[in-house]
């Protein structure tokens, strides 16, 4: 069984059963709520369960709410370009990088509520993010390591989710594509804080206190803004 409802305060919720299930269980991705229930469960057992946790959820909610859809509406500021979506009269869906806006256009009908929809548009999205971080933050990285006096074996763009950036124990610097989402001085802050690693492996005193130098004194500012950003 799965079944989807509506609710007013909790928006969206899926319940489904689970063959694997042994208890009833509840979990939220992306904004919307999994409830789930054991093959043997009660669908108004699962409601008051529900229910019961309601206060629970809104508060999980009002710190993981829904990430907006992609349409025509959406309004993305990157490093180097502006997103443009749009409608045509094409039956193909298709993407052109150019004069600092990314252009995706959709077919006149597309329906944006559609998940596959939505995946195509992130995979557009993500293959000019990579584009430019390819061109731009190797370069960035040498720079600012050459100014600082620091170190590293390598680099590479890679799709994270969860990491901004890591620095292996050889030295060599992964950077996420997302970081592109970011404006170039917290930008910079990631690299000066991977950077920083090729010399202190961890978050020590000592680490704190050599990026607080590099970055002008102003490491908790620039932490602080850090946080109020998030990934593709």
């Amino acid at each position: 069984m799965e079944k989807i409802i509506q609710d007013k305060e909790l928006g969206t919720i899926q319940l489904r059963v689970s063959v694997r299930a042994k208890h009833y269980s509840l979990k939220i991705s992306k904004g919307t709520i999994t409830a789930i229930m054991p093959i043997h469960g009660s669908e108004t057992h699962l409601l008051t369960f529900i229910e019961a946790n309601r206060s629970k959820l809104l508060q999980v909610l009002s710190k993981h709410p829904a990430r907006p859809l992609f349409n025509e509406e959406t309004a993305l500021q990157t490093a180097t370009f502006r997103l443009h979506i749009f409608r045509t009269d094409r039956s193909n869906f298709y993407m052109k990088l150019e004069n600092e806006r990314l252009h995706i256009a959709c077919p006149e009908k597309t329906d944006f509520t559609e998940e596959r929809v939505q995946q195509l548009l992130k995979e557009f999205i993500e293959k000019a993010l990579r584009h430019e971080a390819c061109r731009l933050l190797p370069d960035r990285l040498q720079t600012l390591a050459a100014t600082h006096g620091f170190l590293y074996t390598g680099v590479k763009i890679f799709n994270s989710k969860s990491h901004w950036g890591s620095c292996t124990g050889r030295k060599s610097i992964n950077l996420s594509l997302s970081l592109m989402l970011l404006p170039w001085h917290l930008i910079d802050y990631v690299l000066l804080h991977e950077l920083c690693h090729t010399v202190e492996m961890n978050h020590s005193e000592h680490f704190w206190k050599l990026l607080d130098k590099v970055t002008g004194g102003k490491v908790q500012a620039l932490k602080k803004e850090l946080k109020s950003y998030h990934m593709l």
